[in-house]
């Protein structure tokens, strides 16, 4: 099954491995093979929350949570350093992660822990791999996260005194699995960190040395396997300077078109077209394998509902379809007394007969078919026929534990009956129990948990950035551009599909959803003459600019709001004061930062940043005003870090805001003119001034570029 370099990066051996079943056994391992730790520690996630809490309350020894726990294995091992690595998150998320954490590890993380966000990605991807490798020789990968609300142990009670998330606030039981290694398996998945490192940050982490004489695996975890081979299956997108993978995708079809008797799989979503159509082409064979698939009974929230949920009803409808033999059974697991019906399942696991189990951190979803990256660990009988058992094992333990039974019991009633749908069907009925889950007839129906009134239908754009395998600028270049042109046209179209994306979105969600009845044009004009008139106006729109400013919220989403709420002249007027004012603050900030010289200025991009700054200075700030070099609050600090002129760095942030005040508030009058009235004419009128706004700033970004 596992082939090196077609369905999977390295075939390496494990001296020992072990699979992990939600988080309690996770993050105790986790917690026992870094305090034994000596030399290096990494750590990649798609979040790392410094909350994140490692003990139970109840347990004995301390209650740690994760950026204490980490200061203080680096306070007993001087020799050790400790590099954490997180995907650069999307804005969407801002509201479920932790607020800053840059800045926390900044002020509050020991010297030699180093935290970065990681944005080398290509548009709208993500990083998704939750890695984690000790020294070199153990290691840990799969869908869980060093972060908040994934913690539970097997029995997911309904109701858990210590299932609470910072805040105190209970959240219902998750399932999850991470796969550890030991050995020169682990040594691999730390050359993969490395790597990524390296393109996120440009430095370089030291090799642990290879005479370790020390012991790194957890005490009390048993070892489900040992002197393993174990495959290495990554998705890397295509970026500039770096080949893409698609293994993931490879060994998931492989996995599928291999399989005799039975394929189990656990995923947080069902997606993917690939794995989908490789699903319903073995579920129409007449002596194709049994397919059980466990998942969540729906997504979370409705506009997850309306994206993925409808994408995913389209695969079970097409699944569904193909079972002409009855081979295809549909679960999503319960336990007693739990108000919502369903856990939440986040686990990602394939399991075929009793050749292969794979754990990771794909989802079986297009982006991480192709367009996120991800990491899979595979074992294959097929290499060491000792693994068979182990596999079957594994199996019997994730299906048992939805069951309520020990796996004793499943494993007996699978060899009886010879079929573990039989074993399943067999074993259901039970309070805590695998349902079945329902495919719905119409699966573009309305969404249950959308706002009333609402059809919002977010599949409509599959694909293209609902769930896309690659970049939707791609896709769209590939699809209209002839092969010779496209390696330019690449560069120079996807800022602007972006753009017109974001509008079409914009666009969906004004059409679909209560947005538009509740942010009516005449209500928000109306608003805007009725804060006008107030005295204190001003200061209200100063304050909103500073505190914009210090909890870095978006510039230009405080532009836009102001350029909409007021009349041009005043909008003008308070764009320009407010956003100089927060630069001001935000500079004496950095200047007081600066003193300390934090481990956030140190990154290339902002050394880059410094080089321009010293050489150019007012220029610099114009450039960095008119150029997508960073955030608005993190340039105006490392402006002060620096400790560039203020004089010069005021005048530069007036010469190069003012341009983009201007054009935004003119864009900002021809929006709600044609908000109010939508007719032809003024859609035309609004295009043209977008597309001549656009031009000049172009221009005006081209020519400086040339000098900055």
């Amino acid at each position: 099954m596992l082939i090196e370099g077609e369905n999977c990066w390295r075939i390496a051996p494990a001296s020992r491995a072990a699979f992990l079943i939600d988080a309690d056994a996770y993050f105790s391992a986790f917690r026992d093979a870094v305090a034994r730790a000596r030399h290096t520690v990494m750590i990649l996630g798609w979040d790392i929350d410094t909350r994140t809490r490692l003990t139970r309350p109840g347990a004995e020894g301390p209650a740690w949570t994760l950026l204490p726990f980490l200061n203080q294995v680096l306070e007993e091992r001087p020799e050790l350093r400790i590099y954490a690595l997180a995907w650069d998150f999307s804005l969407i998320y801002t509201l479920e992660r932790e607020p800053l954490p840059t800045l926390r590890f900044a002020r509050e993380a020991h010297p030699r822990l180093s935290f970065r966000l990681d944005a080398a990605h290509p548009v709208w991807a993500s990083h998704h791999q939750k890695i984690v490798v000790v020294d070199d020789w153990l290691a840990f990968t799969g869908g869980l996260d060093l972060t908040i609300r994934r913690w539970d142990t097997p029995a997911h009670r309904a109701r858990e005194a210590d299932r609470v998330d910072p805040a105190g606030h209970p959240y219902p039981p998750v399932h999850d699995v991470q796969m550890m290694v030991e050995g020169p398996a682990a040594a691999q998945l730390g050359l993969l960190a490395r790597a990524r490192w390296e393109r996120a940050t440009g430095e370089r982490i030291p090799t642990a040395p290879a005479d370790r004489g020390w012991q790194l695996w957890p005490a009390g975890v048993t070892p489900d396997a040992t002197e393993a081979p174990v495959g290495i299956a990554r998705t890397i997108p295509e970026m500039e300077g770096t080949d893409g993978a698609t293994e993931v995708a490879d060994l998931s079809r492989a996995m599928i078109g291999a399989a005799h008797r039975w394929i189990y799989i656990e995923n947080q979503y069902l997606t993917s077209a690939a794995v989908g159509s490789a699903l319903a082409h073995r579920l129409g064979e007449e002596d194709g394998p049994e397919v059980v698939i466990v998942l969540p009974r729906e997504e979370h929230g409705w506009l997850e509902q309306s994206s993925m949920g409808i994408m995913r009803a389209r695969v079970l409808r097409r699944l569904a379809d193909s079972d002409r033999f009855g081979r295809l059974r549909l679960y999503y697991p319960t336990v007693p007394d739990l108000a919502a019906g369903c856990m939440n399942v986040h686990s990602k696991v394939m399991i075929v007969d009793g050749a292969v189990a794979r754990v990771g951190s794909a989802n079986l979803s297009n982006r991480s078919m192709g367009l996120d990256t991800e990491c899979d660990l595979a074992l294959d009988a097929a290499l060491d026929p000792r693994l068979g058992p182990v596999v079957d094992g594994f199996r019997d333990r994730l299906v048992a534990e939805h069951l309520g039974v020990e796996p004793r019991i499943l494993r007996e009633a699978t060899a009886r009956l010879g079929s573990l749908i039989g074993a399943v069907e067999s074993l259901r009925g039970a309070p805590r129990t695998l349902e079945a889950l329902p495919v719905p007839a119409d699966p573009g129906a309305a969404v249950a948990g959308a706002p009333s009134g609402s059809s919002l239908n977010l599949a409509m754009f599959d694909g293209l950035f609902c769930d896309p395998e690659r970049p939707a600028p791609d896709l769209l270049v590939d699809t209209f551009v002839p092969t010779g042109l496209r390696t330019p046209v690449h560069r120079s179209l996807r800022g602007w599909v972006a753009l017109v994306v974001a509008l079409l979105v914009l666009a969906a969600v004004w059409r679909f959803t209560p947005l538009r009845g509740l942010l009516h044009v005449d209500r928000i004009t109306a608003l805007g003459r009725k804060l006008a008139s107030y005295p204190a106006a001003p200061v209200w729109m100063l304050g909103g600019y500073l505190l914009g400013g210090l909890i870095f919220f978006p510039i230009t989403v405080l532009l836009g709001a102001t350029a909409l709420v007021f009349d041009p002249l005043p909008a003008i007027a308070y764009c320009l004061t407010g956003t100089l004012a927060s630069a001001a603050v935000t500079y004496w900030i950095g200047r007081l930062i600066g003193r300390f010289r934090a481990g956030w200025l140190s990154g290339p991009r902002l050394t880059r940043f410094e080089t321009q700054l010293r050489k150019r200075g007012m220029l610099a700030i114009v450039a960095a005003r008119l150029l997508p070099v960073g955030s608005f609050s993190l340039i105006n600090m490392a402006a002060g870090a620096f400790r560039i002129g203020f004089g010069d760095y005021m005048l530069g942030n007036l010469i190069g805001v003012l341009p983009g005040i201007l054009a935004i508030t003119l864009f900002a009058d021809r929006l709600g003119s044609t908000l109010r009235h939508p007719r032809g004419s003024n859609l035309v009128t609004l295009a043209a001034v977008a597309l001549a706004l656009v031009a000049v700033l172009s221009w005006i970004r081209r020519r400086l570029a040339r000098h900055a």
